[in-house]
């Protein structure tokens, strides 16, 4: 049976040990609430593709605790990802990260383009998220409903969603409600040296604004 519990730190031990051992937590965010996992367990990310009937083209996001996790999931931001990254991370902007042959992500996708392999990260701009991220490190999520379902604002919603597909909900109250973020790749050939994948809350010209300041868009 799934468990309702608000932010504590046993709840949080408790989220700490579910994850460990390839279980699914439901955590609020800065957006919606959203289903999570071991981002290193294959099982587990099938277990949330499974709770909330989603397509397997579609890929997962990894939410980080900090910037810094970069390095130790062997993430790089390129240039000028890592500009666009300082300015606007906490918050919501994804930029795709190039995974390093050291990665151990199960969350990873191949870019046909470029044949390089990726991932889409953020740093949600929640306390209730980071309090929960700091104790588990960093998770792959995704919004917790069933897919093309509206996203859960609060903790009730994605309990009616996903139900014992959960095993753990962490109920922080309601969310804000559902803000995109906005997705940006490395594009060397693109304006900018950019490729806008979403446009989302923060504005394709505020994007492009800020790879002008100190220096140009090729600046690190």
């Amino acid at each position: 049976m799934s468990e309702i519990r608000a932010i504590s730190d046993e709840s949080l031990a408790q989220a700490v040990e579910i994850v460990r051992d390839g279980g699914l937590i439901v955590i609020p965010t800065d957006t919606v609430y959203g289903v999570a996992c071991d981002p290193r367990n294959i099982e587990a990310i099938r277990k949330v593709f499974a709770a909330k009937q989603r397509p397997k083209y579609k890929s997962l996001q990894v939410l980080l605790p900090s910037i810094e996790s970069l390095d130790k999931l062997h993430l790089d931001l390129p240039v000028p990802l890592n500009r666009l990254s300082a300015m606007f991370m906490p918050g919501a902007f994804s930029p795709i990260a190039v995974a390093g042959d050291n990665c151990t992500l199960a969350t990873v996708r191949t870019d046909p383009a470029t044949g390089k392999a990726t991932q889409g990260v953020r740093i949600p701009n929640s306390a209730a998220a980071l309090r929960v991220l700091r104790a588990t490190g960093p998770l792959a999520a995704t919004s917790a409903n069933r897919s093309g379902d509206e996203s859960a604002q609060t903790v009730d919603e994605a309990v009616q969603a996903l139900g014992d597909a959960v095993d753990l909900y962490l109920d922080g109250g309601a969310t804000p409600g559902h803000v995109a973020s906005t997705v940006v790749a490395a594009d060397p050939h693109g304006r900018d040296g950019i490729a806008i994948l979403r446009e989302g809350v923060i504005r394709e010209p505020v994007i492009r604004k800020a790879l002008t300041l100190n220096g140009g868009a090729l600046g690190v």
